[in-house]
């Protein structure tokens, strides 16, 4: 199955391309290269959210163990298996006003909001 997406960490073997040197990340049973003009500078043991090479967010290693119980999960489902374990964080359509809040970054209401603006 082609995968285009996983949680990686950085690490400094691999081979590198003397042109265009790019870190190498690990993850999902594969190392390759990685872009990181969208996240910048990265050190061996960085983890990364890795989509089509390039990674896309800096994340922690409980967010990394996260994203891949969710693909296996995913590879499951799309292997005609059962997927028969819970994804392993709440999604966002059981979670209320204020945790979509917190978690897009936005005001959970106009009140809330400095400018008072209602964005609904």
């Amino acid at each position: 199955m082609p995968r285009c997406g996983y949680a990686g960490a950085v690490g400094d073997a691999g081979p590198r391309d003397r042109r265009r040197p790019r870190p190498h990340a690990a993850g999902r049973d594969r190392t390759q290269p990685v872009e990181t003009a969208l996240v910048g500078e990265v050190a061996p043991g960085d983890w990364l959210l890795v989509f089509l090479d390039s990674a896309r967010e800096r994340i922690d290693a409980a967010r990394a163990a996260e994203v891949d119980a969710t693909l296996d999960l995913l590879e499951q489902a799309l292997g005609g298996g059962h997927a028969d374990a819970a994804a392993g964080f709440v999604l966002p359509s059981a979670m209320d006003a204020t945790q979509l809040a917190a978690l897009t970054g936005g005001a959970s209401h106009p009140a809330d909001r400095a400018d008072g603006a209602d964005t609904r």
